[in-house]
């Protein structure tokens, strides 16, 4: 072998919090594993940094310290609820609640959170870690797969594409492209001294006309700091040719519910820009010896926009698969439909649902009506925050107590 080829039993493209998960999966195999980044970690990645109580949970599952080590970071804010305004200054409340108890979700700069994955990873003996790397090309082998970089090749039996939007995984091998309607533009800027809605540490959604089905957003952060930004469809920025910039800058300086919050605040950073795919159709994520997760298999919520969960959730589903695929010795299209499978089995379920409802509410004065009711509700406020404790959360929603007290109360 030419020294500028390394051989591995499983290539994973990706250090998030996917290809992180899968990884510490596969730490407990034999198998000798590569973790690949193009960055050289700790990195910053462009997201609204919240993380939701199923993300806490689910690093228990990964390793015994990883929940305990994540809720000591000073980095970390917790939150315990939601606020919901319009530009007309209708709103309501969630507090978040799991089993009738109070639960914090927390805000985190994914900096910081991916670091801490990182970390546990690189305590692994058959972790292989490989920063900096620029793929270039992934190319078919008669028994594996290469990965061919900048500067050195790498091979192995199977690749994991945990690469993010612009996976090159999925454009090689599945010749995937960009779909607008399911596909979401994002900004993201840090401030500083955004003046607080309340005493506690609430998330903060706007919703305003110009971005519909999207939403204006301020995440708090420890030591009087917030993730300020906003999403929106692509499909509604390319319709209405929306400099989305423009759109968040004038809801900061002159929003009638915004512009006093932000009258002393200053950004700590420029404003960057991020694009999100979304779980709002299914999709094939897998094929001959390569697997698709987190971001790049599309699996980010369309109504919250939250990916952090299911990208950690299909890497564990992913190391799963992998052992298989080494026990049988089969790497086959058609084994690895079992992967797609039962990541949708898990998820499809609750991604319907959040498209359904993004598009239901895609209309202004639809939105608008159903915050007026929720404000003026306080049983369906309760059902609403009950509803965080259903797996099924469609469930709450179609049920005739739910839409009775919706309509006519």
């Amino acid at each position: 072998m030419d020294k500028t080829e390394q051989q591995f039993d499983v290539l994973i493209l990706g250090a998030g919090p996917a290809g992180t998960s899968c990884a510490l999966k596969l730490a407990e195999t034999n198998l000798k594993v590569a973790l690949i980044d193009k960055s050289q970690f700790p990195r910053d990645k462009i997201c609204g940094d919240a993380l939701s109580w199923d993300v806490c949970n689910q690093l228990s599952d990964l390793s015994e310290t990883l929940q305990g080590s994540f809720l000591e970071m000073s980095e970390t804010a917790p939150t315990k609820g939601l606020h919901v305004i319009t530009e007309d200054n209708d709103k309501f409340y969630i507090p978040f609640r799991q089993k009738g108890e109070t639960k914090e979700m927390h805000i985190c700069k994914r900096q910081d959170f991916d670091n801490l994955l990182f970390d546990e990873v690189k305590k692994k003996g058959n972790i292989h870690i490989i920063e900096n790397f620029t793929a270039k090309k992934v190319g078919r082998l008669s028994d594996g797969i290469q990965l061919i970089g900048k500067e050195k090749t790498l091979q192995g039996k199977i690749i994991i594409g945990a690469d993010g939007a612009h996976s090159i995984v999925a454009k090689q091998l599945l010749d995937w492209k960009l779909e607008r309607e399911h596909y979401s533009a994002g900004l993201r800027v840090y401030y500083e001294n955004i003046k607080p809605i309340d005493e506690g540490s609430s998330m903060e959604f706007y919703i305003l006309d110009d971005l519909l089905p999207g939403y204006f957003w301020i995440f708090p952060l420890p030591n009087n700091t917030a993730n300020v930004g906003l999403g929106v469809l692509s499909s509604i920025v390319s319709e209405k040719k929306l400099n989305l910039r423009e759109i968040l800058q004038k809801a900061i300086n002159s929003s009638p519910v915004l512009q006093e919050r932000f009258k002393d605040a200053k950004a700590s950073e420029t404003i960057k820009g991020h694009g999100l795919t979304l779980g709002s159709k299914k999709r094939k994520i897998s094929g001959e010896r390569f697997l698709l997760l987190g971001d790049a298999a599309s699996l980010i919520d369309p109504l919250s926009g939250e990916g952090v969960g299911n990208a950690i959730r299909s890497g564990r589903v992913a190391g799963e698969h992998i052992k298989k695929c080494f026990e049988k010795n089969n790497f086959s299209d058609h084994f690895n439909q079992a992967y797609d499978k039962e990541i949708y089995r898990l998820m499809w379920k609750e991604l319907k649902f959040s498209r359904w409802v993004q598009m239901f509410f895609s209309r202004p004065w639809l939105m608008k009506f159903a915050i007026r009711k929720i404000g003026n509700n306080r049983v369906v406020q309760k059902l609403l925050t009950d509803s965080y404790d259903e797996h099924n959360k469609d469930q709450v929603f179609w049920s005739p107590k739910f839409l009775w007290n919706f309509l006519f109360k």
